[in-house]
């Protein structure tokens, strides 16, 4: 029995969608001779940090890495002052009042302000819509190469899955802290995010029927 034909074809889709969160990176530093007022002023500004970010709703708030190192006099071991940072995650989801923390933020003393990281969540069901497209697609495509030879899809043998890529926005708004200006204000339009799916079909077809 001779072995039934197949068609192997590729599903590609590229979609652009409205990002499901925002990303913002708070560093506060501190400088002294002394350690112990470096680690006092940076537990000072940490509690300014999560003050402003207790005024709005937030997903998720992570403080990350803290820093203190000794300055040397150049050439030898004596320590001039001691620098000390500390940096905090802060997750997004209202968007509206994106603008409003992010100018407050960057008011705070020796605060500097990166952001936002626009992204989807994890798992967004903007993903898997995307890779069903693709499957659709490809057996689209699948049919209608079997049309062109007279044939028609028989039944499915194989779906692979290529890639599923979101591709993350870039930060849109970096400043180092410290004015004191209440006048300031910044207006954020989220960045749509671009998610691809490609995957890879193998189907059986029927007997083709070809010209002559």
């Amino acid at each position: 029995m001779a072995e039934q034909p197949t068609i192997v074809v590729r599903g590609e889709v590229q979609r652009e969608v409205p990002p499901d969160q925002a990303e913002i990176g708070v560093t506060i530093r501190a400088r002294d001779r002394d350690r112990e007022s470096v680690l006092a002023r940076l537990t000072e500004r940490a509690a300014e940090v999560r003050a402003v970010v207790d005024d709005f709703s937030v997903e998720r708030r992570e403080t990350g890495h803290m820093r203190i190192y000794p300055e040397l006099k150049r050439g030898g071991e004596r320590v001039v002052a001691y620098t000390g940072s500390m940096f905090t995650t802060v997750v997004v989801t209202d968007f509206d009042r994106l603008g409003d923390l992010l100018m407050r933020l960057a008011r705070l003393d020796l605060a500097t302000v990166a952001g936002p990281w626009w992204q989807l969540r994890p798992g967004s069901p903007a993903e898997a819509e995307v890779r069903k497209e693709a499957v659709r697609e490809a057996l689209r495509r699948a049919a209608e190469y079997a049309e062109a030879v007279g044939a028609r899809v028989d039944r499915l043998i194989e779906i692979a899955d290529e890639a599923t890529a979101p591709a993350f926005g870039m930060p849109g708004f970096a400043v180092a802290g410290g004015a004191r200006s209440t006048e300031a204000s910044i207006e954020v339009d989220p960045e749509l995010q671009t998610v691809r799916a490609s995957v890879i079909v193998r189907v059986a077809i029927t007997e083709p029927t070809l010209p002559g």
